[in-house]
């Protein structure tokens, strides 16, 4: 059965608490996907990146994410929300820490935001001991864009735990139409690591959902057909009864 993962694209921290605060009131949500964006690996940029402060990117620390790090703040409702980055930025290694403070517990690199990924999860593994004292509470993952080769995840498979294949052609955005070139791409892919836990992001939408679970999705992040409904919790319902075992 797919998971139903709830994504936020936070224009400031006023929005992210506000958009966590109506997906945490859906009784069934038990993850949920922050999308961090740069403004330089994608565009534009997202709370905590601020598009006039390029000394901030360049640092790689956002001044106001520091700020809740060293007040000792967390994110909400921890003893039953999993959260999980997408890091659409170039620094990720450097902001991975950050996260971490704040609760966070699952962490998705881009492959095209490394020269070296095997280098930057290799990296993380030694840092926050990924496989060993964090094995169970912190997950590495990697995300890859439509255009991208997947033979660049190749090297670094046995270190991640999941795949996120990008359903649209420029990431970044939410509310972008389903490029249903990824599903040869899931489908090739699937074939040769079926071992591999699948999740797709962007585009996701009622009409496309039974076949991305069918073709082995185990997780389906969906930003703006549930946080821009009407009715969030109804709307996250509907996609959770679109549930169906793999094959169907």
């Amino acid at each position: 059965m797919a998971l139903i993962v709830p994504a936020v694209l936070p224009s400031s921290y006023k929005d992210l608490e506000e958009k966590l605060a109506l997906l945490i009131k859906i009784p069934s949500v038990t993850q949920i996907q922050i999308d961090i964006v740069d403004g330089i690996f994608a565009s534009p940029a997202s709370w905590p990146y601020s598009p006039s402060t390029k000394s901030d990117l360049v640092l790689g620390r956002p001044q106001e994410l520091e700020a809740m790090v060293k007040n000792g703040e967390m994110l909400p409702a921890l003893d039953r929300i999993s959260y999980e980055i997408d890091m659409m930025c170039i620094d990720a290694e450097r902001v991975t820490e950050s996260w971490l403070a704040l609760g966070v517990s699952r962490i998705t690199f881009h492959a095209e935001c490394s020269t070296n990924l095997p280098k930057l999860l290799a990296f993380s593994e030694r840092r926050y001991g990924y496989g060993g004292l964090a094995s169970g509470l912190l997950s590495f993952g990697c995300a890859i864009n439509i255009d991208s080769d997947i033979v660049l995840m190749e090297p670094c498979l046995n270190k991640l735990e999941y795949v996120q294949f990008m359903g649209i052609s420029r990431i970044g955005r939410q509310g972008q139409l389903f490029d249903r070139r990824v599903l040869e791409k899931i489908k090739t892919f699937h074939a040769h690591h079926p071992e591999i836990t699948l999740q797709i992001d962007g585009g996701v939408s009622l009409k496309n959902a039974k076949e991305l679970i069918s073709l082995g999705v185990s997780s389906l992040v969906i930003g703006s057909a549930i946080i821009n409904a009407k009715n969030p919790g109804e709307a996250y319902a509907v996609f959770e009864s679109l549930q169906t075992p793999y094959g169907v």
